[in-house]
Order: structure tokens, then C-alpha cells, then sequence
């Protein structure tokens, strides 16, 4: 919709940010590791393949919550679906804090997972359903946002504990709890989404909480729209988007979330320590530069959200994929000659992700997928990223043993070069398009 309607900024940008602090959960379990994970190879005495499994655990759980959002959010509505991933969140980080052995550490990880998974769905497709076209991509970049101010307040939390003893790791992981209980609390107060009302029957609400949010001209239009997009809809199963006319339009979210995980900038953020120990940091040193690559990607975060609706999104994920191609080349050269420059080369390429791939990403698979899949594509574009991110932090800790640090950083930049053109021939842009407009544009595919 146009910016004509009188649109109630205050009460969009409210409840976006929200429903966004699903993201910082995301942002906390994701950076948590980074700090924890030296303790806990010294507490349970890890290898690199249990090292490898205690880190992607998060992600194996969040693959089960990707499948399970999708099913909740269709039968039981997108905020009833937020309440229950950080309800999940909350019991999980008290769970990982009081962990006396690995097992129950990696299961308490793994149930963590589960709301992260739930969130990462949920979060960015509730945005993209209650905020205006020529909002939206802002909107969703909040969720970006939450998830790097999350990574960075708990890298500064992990650098400040470091002192604390070997135990340190359980305030780590534990502090989780507070975010969750404050995201749980904040969707008390959210609206339903006015789609999944209109598509559910209940479109009286539904233009009530649209008129809120742009007035009742807004309301009545996109009402119109919405109702014209769903009629004739039935209860939509997970091997019904892999059908038909939706199918490729599946695929290009499948392959954007797979994308976004395998170009490995995740393994800088998640083996820090063990990248920096290789150009002969100390414990303290490692510990400091994740404070640095969460400084530097909350910053390029928020010049991401100042131009991905001016930009557009096509433009900067080319730019993203072309410019890690270069410099992962660049950090490897610098690894393997052992040179402590390489954090500078690294540390560039976390703040170009940060601008590009990594918010980008999340708004087009909000924004792309027709109203009667969204939830179910949107959870399986979810799913492949979060097996993507299983796979990579898997392998990197084995790979590194066997064939260097440096070696890994080669690959992704191959990876990268062929995302650049996966973006350049298969995905078009979405700016300030509705999401009813946005079939129209992928039809073509």
C-alpha cells in the first residue's frame, strides 16, 4: 500500500519490535557458545566432533520447531504460536545452566532450539503480515536487528563473566531466561495477524486491527485484497507447496535460507575462539573479538534497515554474495600465513553480511511466498536454513582440524560466487510491493 493512508507509525514500529524480540533469543543462543564453549570443553572434556554436535544442536532443534510453527501458527494463529517458542525458550535456558554433564547440556540446547526455530518462522512473517508495503522491509529488518543486538549484548555478558570460574558458562547460557520472560510478557499484548484472521473467518477483527495500524481507507483496501488472495483456500499440507504454480517460488526461498547459512559467515560467529587461537590469540584476545564482531555487525544492522526500502533487496544481496566471495579469499590467504590482520579481513566481511545477506534474506522469505502457503513454505524455507546451519557448524571444527582453519574459508567463497548467481538469474525484487502484489511478481518463475 502507498504512504498516502494515514499510517500510526508508533503503534507498527510497537508491535514489529515485539514480536522481533523472538529474535534476539535467536541472537543470545546463537552468540552463547561463542563464550561458553571454551569452558565447556574444559568441563566435559569435547573433541571436535562432540564440539561440532554441542553447537549444531540448536540447530537440529530448531529444525523441529520450523516444522511445528508452521502447523501452529496456521491452526492456532501466529501469536499464540510466539507465546509458546519463548515459553519454550524460558524453561530451556534454566535447563542448559543447570546441565551436570554434556547429555543433558546438548538436550536442554537442543530444546532451546525448538523456540528459536518457532520464532525464526514466526517473528519475520508476523511483521511482513501486519506492516504496510511501504514499511515492510524496515519492519522485518527489526528482526535483524533484534537478533544482533542480542549476539552483541551477550558477547559483552560472556567477555565481562570470564573471570567467574569455570562455572562461568552456566550464567552464560542462563541469563536467557530474563529475554525470554520479557518476550513472553510483550506478545501478551500483540494483535493477531489481520491475514490469519481474514483467512480463518474472522475478517471483522481483522479490519479493526488493520484500521489501527493505516486508518479505515487502508482497512478497506487491503481487506479487499487480502479476502481476494484467500478465497477458495483449504487447509494447506507441507507437500502441497512442493506442488503446482507455488513450487518454484518454493525453491527460490529454499535456496535464499540455504544460502544465507552456507556461505559461512556463522562459523566466525560461533568458533571464534578457534579461529583466532590459530593466529595465536589468548583465551581473553578471542573472547574480545567477539565483542568487536558484534559492535560491527549491530552497526552495519542498522544501516541495512535504513536502505533495504530505498535500495531494494535484489541490489544488496547481489553485493553481499560478490563482496564475501572476495574477501573470504582474502581470510584465507591471511590464516593460513598465520597473520593477525586476518581479524580485519573477517571482521569486514561480518559487517558486509550484516548490511546484505543476513537481514535481506529474512525479509524476502517473509515477504515472497503466496497468502494461502505462507506459513507452511515459510517454515520450510526456514527448516533448510536451519539444516544449512546444522551442516556448517557441523563440519567446520572437523574440517579445521583435518585440513586447516584456513581451508574452510576457500569453500565458502566457491559457495558465494554460485549464490551470486542464484540471485543474479532467479530472484526478482520485492520492494514496496503488498504481499498480494508479490504473486504477480513471481509468477513468472
Amino acid at each position: 500500500m502507498k504512504s498516502q493512508y494515514p499510517f500510526n507509525t508508533f503503534y507498527i514500529v510497537g508491535i514489529s519490535f515485539i514480536s522481533a524480540l523472538g529474535g534476539y533469543l535467536f541472537g543470545f543462543d546463537f552468540a552463547v557458545i561463542a563464550g561458553a564453549l571454551p569452558f565447556l570443553k574444559e568441563q566435559f572434556g569435547f573433541n571436535e566432533v562432540q564440539e561440532g554436535f554441542a553447537t549444531a544442536s540448536l540447530a537440529l532443534g530448531c529444525i523441529a520447531g520450523c516444522l511445528l510453527a508452521g502447523r501452529i501458527s496456521d491452526r492456532w494463529g501466529r501469536r499464540k504460536g510466539l507465546m509458546l517458542a519463548a515459553a519454550v525458550f524460558f524453561v530451556s535456558s534454566l535447563a542448559m545452566a543447570g546441565a551436570h554433564n554434556s547429555a543433558v547440556f546438548i538436550a536442554a540446547r537442543f530444546a532451546a532450539g525448538i523456540g528459536v526455530g518457532m520464532a525464526s518462522v514466526l517473528s519475520p512473517m508476523y511483521i511482513a503480515e501486519v506492516a504496510p508495503a511501504n514499511m515492510r522491509g524496515r519492519m522485518v529488518a527489526i528482526n535483524q536487528l533484534t537478533i544482533v543486538i542480542g549476539i552483541f549484548v551477550t558477547n559483552l555478558v560472556n567477555y565481562s563473566l570470564r573471570n567467574e570460574g569455570a562455572d562461568a558458562w552456566r550464567w552464560m547460557v542462563g541469563l536467557g531466561a530474563v529475554p525470554a520472560a520479557l518476550f513472553l510478557l510483550g506478545v501478551c499484548w500483540l494483535p493477531e495477524s489481520p491475514r490469519w484472521l481474514a483467512k480463518t473467518g474472522n475478517p471483522a477483527l481483522a479490519e479493526r486491527i488493520l484500521n489501527k495500524i493505516g486508518g479505515v481507507d487502508y482497512a478497506a483496501d487491503s481487506l479487499g485484497a487480502i479476502c481476494k488472495s484467500v478465497v477458495g483456500d483449504t487447509a494447506v499440507r507441507y507437500k502441497d507447496v512442493f506442488r503446482g504454480a507455488v513450487f518454484p517460488v518454493v525453491l527460490i526461498g529454499i535456496g535464499l535460507a540455504v544460502f544465507q547459512q552456507l556461505c559461512g559467515i556463522n562459523v566466525v560467529f560461533n568458533y571464534t575462539a578457534n579461529i583466532f587461537e590459530s593466529v595465536g590469540f589468548s583465551q581473553d584476545d578471542q573472547l574480545k573479538q567477539t565483542v568487536f564482531i558484534g559492535l560491527v555487525n549491530m552497526i552495519c544492522t542498522l544501516v541495512a534497515m535504513w536502505q533495504v526500502d530505498k535500495l531494494g533487496r535484489r541490489p544488496l544481496m547481489l553485493l553481499g554474495a560478490i563482496g564475501l566471495t572476495l574477501l573470504y579469499l582474502v581470510s584465507a590467504t591471511l590464516l593460513k600465513q598465520r597473520s593477525a590482520a586476518a581479524s580485519w579481513s573477517l571482521l569486514a566481511a561480518i559487517g558486509l553480511y550484516a548490511m546484505t545477506l543476513a537481514p535481506v534474506t529474512w525479509v524476502l522469505i517473509s515477504e515472497i511466498f503466496p497468502n494461502k502457503i505462507r506459513g507452511a513454505a515459510t517454515s520450510i524455507a526456514v527448516l533448510a536454513l536451519w539444516g544449512s546451519y546444522a551442516l556448517l557448524t557441523f563440519t567446520f571444527p572437523i574440517l579445521a582440524k583435518k585440513l586447516g582453519t584456513y581451508t574452510p574459508f576457500y569453500i565458502y567463497a566457491g559457495v558465494c560466487l554460485l549464490g551470486f548467481l542464484f540471485l543474479k538469474f532467479r530472484v526478482r525484487e520485492t520492494k514496496g510491493k503488498s504481499l498480494e502484489e508479490m504473486e504477480a511478481v513471481f509468477s513468472g518463475h
